[in-house]
């Protein structure tokens, strides 16, 4: 089975959490709701890559980040055939909520934790934020 490595964030500001619904613009998952994500590209530091993923996708810089937790990478479900993802989570704080969104997304909510259930989002994003709670 192919494992593709990738790096899952949630911010959190004053008690909710960023989900971003993802734009018809991308290859996979177009309409759910997600994490910000992306891609580990060969030996980069995930902590990194969650970085440069978070300033590319809601325009919020690394020094406005307060890394609160990261979780153990989990394996999840691929829609292909013989694939799956292997997720690493992390749990951001920001002060200053101000998302500039990218091309890659079409919306965002904060949302409580336990309001996640209500969105049609990528596969087990609810139990990828339940790991980082």
């Amino acid at each position: 089975m192919h494992s593709t490595k990738i790096v899952t964030s949630f911010l959190l500001h004053v008690d909710k959490f960023l989900i971003l619904k993802r734009s018809q613009n991308v290859k996979s998952m177009k309409g759910q709701w997600a994490g910000i994500s992306g891609i580990i590209e060969g030996d980069e530091e995930p902590l990194q890559r969650a970085k440069i993923e978070i300033f590319e996708e809601v325009g919020i810089t690394e020094n406005s980040l307060v890394l609160l937790k990261t979780a153990p990478q989990m394996q999840i479900s691929s829609q292909y055939a013989n694939h799956e993802w292997t997720v690493l989570p992390f749990l951001f704080s920001v002060n200053e909520p101000n998302i500039k969104l990218n091309w890659e997304n079409s919306e965002y909510r904060w949302i409580y934790a336990n309001e996640i259930s209500k969105y049609q989002t990528v596969p087990s994003l609810d139990k990828v934020l339940a790991s980082l709670l």
